[in-house]
């Protein structure tokens, strides 16, 4: 039987530098099943209000009908604490990539539990990209990390390069609701705006907070002829 090269590097890797669970401290993976069964993944949509509505359907309220969003998909909140150290493992050193694979699958387990029946036949998925500098510290784009899992989960094509972040911001997390808006602002630019005329997208990043992130991209992207933007993310501050 031929093992793959992929699997020999893994089988070092594991053997070299163990998983243990983040929350039990279990050894062999980042989540155990044990862990994971723990998580109250959400079985309902809601709003994009600072408080939301739940609703029997994806999408918007009255009162957030104005954001470029045309709905979020989370499928848990980040206020947990679990979640706020898988998330931020993810994200922080030392970083933990394969989580990607895990995170992912709380998404796409929110999505199997809406009360709908899912056609992303016409959607592609695009995640928030990097400045060049946080790119490099990291070493990759967790946003996009998770578009590519979910890509082959909900079949359906990954843009990975269709939006570009063309200005350095400060960490939103520093700033309150106003000062997000006004720090994002012209931060992204749209490169072949071909591949977006008439599409669905579905807007992929880890978290979504105050929502000011992914409402300019929805401008940008919208405004380069994307029919629809929806927001997919992990958690909901």
């Amino acid at each position: 039987m031929k093992i793959s090269l992929d699997k020999i590097k893994f089988f070092i890797l594991d053997a070299l530098f163990p998983k243990f669970c983040l929350n039990c401290k279990s050894e062999g993976k980042y989540l155990c099943e044990d862990c994971l069964s723990l998580l109250d993944i959400l079985e309902n949509s809601y709003c994009l209000c600072e408080k939301p509505f739940r609703l029997p359907a994806a999408g918007k309220c009255k009162k957030c009908q104005n954001k470029k969003l045309n709905g979020l998909y989370f499928a848990l909140y980040y206020q947990n604490n679990l979640v706020k150290k898988i998330i931020q493992r993810f994200k922080y050193e030392p970083f933990a990539r394969e989580l990607s694979n895990d995170l992912a699958s709380l998404i796409i387990t929110h999505l199997s539990l809406l009360n709908k029946t899912f056609d992303f036949g016409d959607f592609v998925l695009v995640p928030i990209p990097l400045y060049k500098k946080k790119l490099k510290w990291r070493g990759y784009n967790q946003a996009e990390e998770l578009a590519k899992e979910l890509s082959k989960s909900l079949k359906i094509p990954l843009l990975k390069d269709s939006l570009d972040r063309t200005k350095e911001t400060l960490p939103q997390i520093e700033l309150a609701t106003e000062a997000r808006k006004n720090n994002i602002k012209g931060a992204f630019s749209i490169k072949r705006s071909e591949l977006l005329q008439k599409r669905k997208v579905l807007l992929v990043d880890d978290v979504y907070t105050t929502g000011a992130t992914m409402e300019e991209c929805a401008r940008v992207l919208k405004e380069s002829g994307a029919k629809e933007v929806w927001g997919i993310v992990v958690a909901r501050d």
